[in-house]
């Protein structure tokens, strides 16, 4: 019989402020090495790779304000600990 796994998040890091501040920069890494890919592709002028290199920037720019967005609220609940 397989062992039951719950549904709940992984606790640690993930909730506290600095895996919100871990999670940041990992996005912020990400947002500048994509940036990289599009002026490489728009260097060679090509629009396809250049759209792809695009859309891939958008989750992680989505990322990246969704983390943001966690840490000011924080910030806002928990001005003393700021």
């Amino acid at each position: 019989m397989a062992k039951k796994r719950s549904a709940k998040p992984a606790h640690g890091l993930r909730g506290s402020k600095a895996g919100l501040v871990l999670s940041l920069g990992s996005s912020a890494l990400a947002v500048i090495r994509a940036s990289k890919q599009v002026r490489r592709a728009k260097g060679t002028h090509d629009k396809l790779n250049t759209a792809d290199a695009v859309a891939g920037m958008l989750p992680l720019i989505t990322s990246a304000a969704l983390v943001l967005r966690q840490l000011r609220g924080r910030k806002r609940e928990n001005p003393e600990a700021a």
